[in-house]
């Protein structure tokens, strides 16, 4: 039987995504491990104990662990702060490990660079290969800084070169990100594996748009703008905000039926001015058509994408943009930046529509194409759930283990020479 370590240091999966680090990583990691477990595999997850209420273990699905490892206080630190309880958390999960007989784990599959750090330790001391999957890239990021946000530090930089360095395998969402992975780290192309991710056939699927507006309180006339994640300076809502109020200004009569949804909770930066998106509505004049709601899981989540007549996503970056593939499962087009892995998770003029920068202009005239012009948009939606069924949590997981294998003859190879 193949057992996986799975490090997620900064973000458990059990935690809703939509509001603090909690995002698309969690997501991945969830819909990963469960379908590993329903191929036989053992999947013990790894992740830092932000509670003295939560269990030692937890059970996440047949077949995949949670472990939380106690590592610095359980509130109040930031991930800025992580990298000082690198130790012991590192410490903890090699306690685990040495409860087990020698060999217990097959490979070890690290999130994010705080992860890859801790993977490239386990390695050494137990034999396996790293697999490391980045989700952002610091030099990435900040090559895009929105606005006010705050550049990765250097440590993050180096820290990921080494990683990059010394993984027997590196996961790439898509070929742009693979390119970049060699091109501003250097990584050997013969290492990067493109994987794209999925989504969720079984749960984000077309539905009746009319229930699923009525459970919202929405009207079915309503002209729906909705944006979902993290509310960060990364994620850009405000770029809806400013081509809402820039709807508004070129055709004023339509703010009987234009309602803008804002779903989510801060994060990052975001963090210190939680009330900045209101603050901001308020200044654009449209705070009576901006809705607040928080985070939305499963079926709520669903619901809120069907609800939507288009979703937007305007981040500045995204390694790939698992909202524009989940809103387009549900029939819904997308409005997207043309930014990372967005060009692929979203089919330019087909499932939806891309946006070079983030010009409110720009963005209120792509909006408009689709809002305003019902048989485009019927078009886009029919596509856009095509589209989204070339991707699927099955065919990411059959790829890693793929690559799992691979990274196993790699690792032997660099063992016996």
């Amino acid at each position: 039987m193949m057992r996986v370590a799975v490090l997620s240091v900064h973000t458990s999966p059990l935690e809703q995504p939509g509001t603090g680090d909690a995002g698309g990583m969690n997501v991945y990691i969830v819909q990963t491990a469960t379908r590993m477990a329903r191929r036989g595999i053992e999947v013990e997850i790894f992740t830092r104990a932000t509670s003295s209420d939560l269990p030692p273990v937890a059970e996440l699905a047949p077949g995949v662990k949670v472990r939380h490892v106690v590592a610095g206080p359980f509130e109040g630190l930031g991930k800025e702060e992580l990298p000082g309880q690198l130790c012991a958390f590192t410490a903890g999960v090699l306690r685990a490990e040495a409860r087990h007989e020698p060999g217990h784990y097959d490979v070890v599959h690290s999130h994010y660079w705080l992860s890859g750090q801790v993977g490239w330790l386990a390695r050494e001391r137990w034999g396996v290969p790293l697999v490391h999957t980045a989700h952002t890239l610091a030099k990435v990021k900040n090559a895009n800084l929105a606005l006010r946000d705050t550049p990765e530090p250097r440590m993050r930089v180096i820290g990921e070169e080494q990683v990059v360095a010394e993984a027997d395998m590196l996961v790439a969402n898509t070929d742009v990100e693979a390119a970049e992975l060699v091109k501003l780290y250097d990584a050997d192309p013969a290492k990067v594996q493109v994987v794209p991710p999925g989504v969720d056939l079984d749960l984000f699927t077309p539905g009746d748009r009319d229930a699923a507006r009525a459970a919202l309180g929405l009207r079915p006339d309503d002209l729906v703008l909705t944006f979902v994640g993290r509310i960060q300076p990364l994620k850009a809502p405000d770029v809806l905000l400013h081509s809402a109020a820039e709807l508004l200004r070129r055709a004023p009569g339509l703010r009987e039926r234009l309602v803008v949804q804002v779903v989510g909770g801060p994060s990052g930066t975001g963090v210190k001015t939680p009330e900045e998106l209101k603050r901001l509505a308020g200044e654009l004049g449209i705070t009576d058509v901006v809705r607040f709601l928080p985070p939305q899981g499963g079926e709520h989540l669903a619901r809120v994408y069907r609800a939507a007549d288009v979703v937007a996503v305007p981040s500045h970056n995204e390694s790939f943009g698992l909202v524009a593939l989940e809103a387009q499962a549900c029939g819904t087009p997308v409005v997207a930046a043309a930014v990372g892995g967005l060009p692929v998770a979203v089919r330019d003029g087909v499932s939806g529509v891309l946006v070079d920068g983030h010009d409110p202009v720009a963005w209120a005239r792509a909006l408009e194409s689709v809002v305003l012009h019902p048989a485009h948009r019927e078009e886009l939606a029919v596509n856009a759930v095509g589209h989204a069924r070339r991707f699927s949590w099955d065919r990411t997981t059959d790829s890693l283990l793929a690559g799992y294998a691979r990274a196993r003859d790699v690792f032997r190879e660099e063992v016996f020479a």
